[in-house]
């Protein structure tokens, strides 16, 4: 793939990427539920739309076992992930890509009193003006959180995903985790439970070795 697109270029992708939306609204019901089915087929379960940043959680049917899955949603403020040319901000014709999350899924097993959870993420890579690498390494954070007045965060990981970029600009990626697990609430605690999701920036950073101890 080239290293960059020029603004022309980048300008042709959007008027795509907007052309594209514009006709899957108009299409018909039947070709919106293919994705669904496919995240249906995978999980077993149900797949929900990416929420509007900031809103409420929806919770999805919970499943027949009585198990409460968490209804999941994207953390505010980490539903977009734009990377810009070094040293410049990602805005304008410095943007390097920007990767939006649009489908969302899970499921949840519990064996031993210890949940396990299977979530699935779509999303897409845009390429800016700027121009995309090759290859883009897309870093999300999935958590598991008891909501209220104070939240707490139960259990939480990092993951990436590497896209391929091609010459039209816009590749999807698809991510499933499947080893998230943390201790099954009692009672109706698990009701205030939420899945959230985000892109993090920090997990694609190497850990620090944990410091050694003195003798």
């Amino acid at each position: 793939m080239a290293a960059r697109l020029g603004r022309p270029r980048w300008i042709a992708v959007c008027g795509a990427v907007a052309f594209a939306i514009g006709c899957a609204m108009m299409a018909q019901p039947a070709s919106a539920q293919s994705i669904t089915d496919r995240f249906k087929g995978l999980f077993g379960g149900t797949s929900e739309e990416a929420p509007a940043e900031g809103a409420p959680p929806r919770k999805a049917d919970e499943p027949p076992s009585g198990l409460t899955c968490p209804p999941v949603t994207i953390r505010a403020g980490a539903s977009t992930y734009q990377v810009a040319a070094p040293g410049k901000q990602p805005v304008g014709n410095d943007l390097r890509f920007q990767a939006t999350i649009s489908k969302m899924a899970r499921e949840c097993t519990v064996n031993a009193g210890v949940i396990t959870a299977r979530i699935g993420i779509q999303g897409r890579v845009i390429a800016g003006p700027a121009g995309a690498p090759a290859s883009v390494q897309v870093p999300i954070r999935v958590a598991v959180v008891q909501g209220g007045v104070s939240e707490k965060t139960i259990a939480t990981k990092a993951y990436q995903t590497t896209v391929n970029m091609t010459e039209t600009g816009s590749e999807p990626f698809t991510l499933v985790v499947e080893d998230l697990t943390y201790p099954a609430p009692s009672g109706a605690v698990g009701d205030a439970y939420i899945f959230y999701i985000g892109f993090d920036p920090q997990a694609l950073k190497p850990e620090r070795p944990a410091p050694r101890r003195k003798h």
